[in-house]
């Protein structure tokens, strides 16, 4: 096994995009958590065998990103299985296509819970850790091109997605004087496992 370039955690990763970027992350000589709701356990275990074939470390750390709890003992498990954390990508996301009049309040809050509060948490508790190790470290976010422009039938994740780019930028002036550097990235449509629970063609799902 070669040196690892680090620890990276990735939420959302048992399909779509998080498993991608946890490949990826493994591949360019990463050790790596991986993160998802427990229900998608088996998944995950198919994501690890891949990244174990790559020659890195890996452990799984299911988790609700919505709960605070969770968030931060999810952190903790990583650190402690892999001894550290360099990279943390909150990338876990979801979506509901209504119109602005036809949606609902509980759907608004949901939405918001798992793609703003979820990467807040996640924002939070690497960055705690990262700091406490003292050796820097980098925080990325999913926002989406719907964090640029606003799309129809989809106001609360479109708003999500544009909270993300708030939230990276305040974190970023932050956290710089302990060398984390804090970014997001807003790709384009990407076809996805999630994206094809809806007819969703115009903008980015991801998860």
């Amino acid at each position: 096994m070669s040196i690892s370039k680090g620890v990276a955690l990735i939420t959302g990763s048992a399909q779509g995009i998080g498993r991608s970027i946890a490949l990826r992350l493994a591949r360019d000589g990463f050790n790596v958590a991986l993160n998802d709701l427990p229900s998608k356990d088996a998944k995950l275990e198919l994501v690890a065998t891949e990244i174990e074939s790559l020659g890195r470390q890996v452990c799984i750390v299911p988790a609700d990103v919505s709960v605070n709890k969770q968030v931060k003992e999810m952190v903790d498990d990583a650190v402690t299985k892999l001894g550290g954390l360099d990279v943390m990508v909150a990338n876990a996301g979801v979506v509901t296509l209504a119109s602005l009049v036809s949606s609902t309040v509980e759907s608004w809050d949901h939405t918001f819970s798992v793609n703003a509060r979820g990467p807040y948490l996640c924002y939070k508790y690497a960055a705690m850790r990262m700091i406490e190790q003292g050796r820097g470290g980098r925080i990325i976010g999913a926002s989406s091109i719907a964090g640029k422009i606003g799309f129809p039938y989809n106001s609360s994740y479109t708003a999500s997605k544009f909270a993300i780019r708030g939230l990276t930028q305040a974190a970023a002036i932050e956290l710089g004087q302990y060398g984390i550097t804090v970014n997001s990235y807003a790709p384009g449509a990407i076809e996805t496992p999630m994206s094809k629970v809806e007819p969703i063609s115009d903008f980015l799902v991801n998860s």
